[in-house]
């Protein structure tokens, strides 16, 4: 009848600590529950529209976005871009053109 005579202060110590990390999982659980069923796709992908075209294009229209780049150096960028997707290596500016 008195086994936790001098331990009952640590007892209830230790009982406050466990009911504080049990409801804090609990709490925890649902949070993530949550969150996972209440988007649209479930998985975690973006849900806006996919982007059309490269990478490549994508970061290009980023930075004209940002003002990094005008309009005139965005659309150069953007056909030489486009042009070169078909898997034919981009000439450098030092090879030329042949003289044409």
């Amino acid at each position: 009848m008195f086994w936790y005579d001098h331990s009952a202060g640590w007892g209830w110590f230790a009982m406050s600590v466990g009911m504080l990390l049990f409801w804090a999982l609990i709490i925890a659980l649902g949070v993530l529950l949550y969150r996972a069923l209440a988007r649209p796709g479930g998985n975690g992908a973006p849900t806006g529209p996919r982007p059309t075209g490269s990478a490549a294009e994508h970061l290009l229209a980023e930075r004209f976005a940002r003002g990094e780049i005008d309009e005139e150096e965005y659309r150069h960028r953007l056909a030489v871009l486009r042009e070169n997707t078909g898997g034919s290596p981009r000439k450098s500016p030092a090879q030329g053109d042949g003289g044409a």
